[in-house]
């Protein structure tokens, strides 16, 4: 079955990104450079590149976390760089979420885990009642395979890396998201939690029809989990398409070293029946 549909939710165009740098000798570091590509709905992309490639920075300024030097990053259509009033901005980190890499820096030690979703309820026009908050969580936490009664109440150290990272995924859907920026968000668990995470992510595209940006370096993720796959190097997309395609053919020498580091790839179906998916 295909989730993804032809509808274009979000395109960069030209974006890049430029960092000045040095207090004495000046000088610039292109952190990205001139990269386009789309994202279709229900659709989940790859972007796959070693650290320092600039995946990282295309995704902060894809969330208007930092401004791009140059360039355009269209949502449905929309150059997010006028969304300047407050009521814009809220709509538009409605629609289009983000997690990342730590899943534990978004957590205080001293407070129970239930107090990360206090802020997303900011991006509501309309106040909600504590019953209705804790009944919209509770139905986040269901939808990423977590038990309320298990992990809410509960402090940080009392749970795991996977759980912790699921109830920040959880976070991002209260709003119910069309794009969710996941940023290397298996890279801190463990192997076994990684599939976990995994499962969750294709299950919310195929009931919600949520599209993902995925941003690993772990080529063998982005195969698993990916229709499309963008590599970044130094900056730029230097190849993209289907996932077996690059897989099975790829042309840049630098994609082939991304692909000699990681073990033989077995055929997707494989891996999805291995973990119960199919």
């Amino acid at each position: 079955m295909s989730f993804v549909t032809d509808n274009i939710i979000l395109e960069t165009k030209n974006l890049t990104k430029v960092y000045e740098v040095g207090l004495f000798k000046k000088g610039s570091v292109m952190a990205v450079d001139d990269v386009s590509f789309n994202l279709h709905k229900g659709e989940i992309i790859s972007v796959v590149g070693e650290s320092g490639s600039g995946k990282t920075t295309m995704a902060k300024a894809i969330l208007k976390l930092l401004p791009p030097t140059d360039g355009k990053i269209l949502y449905n259509g929309k150059d997010i760089s006028e969304f300047k009033k407050r009521e814009d901005l809220i709509n538009y980190w409605r629609h289009v979420q983000g997690i990342f890499q730590d899943p534990y820096a978004p957590f205080n030690l001293f407070y129970k885990v239930d107090r990360v979703f206090n802020i997303i309820f900011n991006l509501f026009e309309k106040p909600f009642s504590r019953e209705e908050r804790r009944k919209m969580i509770e139905s986040s936490l269901e939808m990423v395979d977590l038990n309320p009664k298990e992990v809410l109440g509960k402090y940080p150290h009392q749970l795991s890396g996977g759980q912790r990272q699921r109830i920040l995924i959880a976070r991002s859907l209260i709003v119910n998201p069309e794009i969710l920026l996941a940023d290397e968000p298996t890279s801190m668990i463990d192997a076994s939690t990684r599939v976990d995470v995994l499962r969750v992510f294709l299950s919310l595209r195929e009931k919600q029809g949520l599209s993902i940006i995925f941003i690993t370096h772990d080529v063998g993720l982005a195969y698993y989990i990916s229709d499309r796959m963008l590599v970044m190097q130094k900056g730029r997309i230097i190849e993209e398409g289907k996932v077996e395609e690059i897989i099975m053919n790829p042309k840049q020498e630098y994609t082939k070293k991304l692909l000699s580091s990681i073990p033989t790839l077995t055929k997707k179906w494989e891996f999805f029946e291995r973990i119960g998916t199919c």
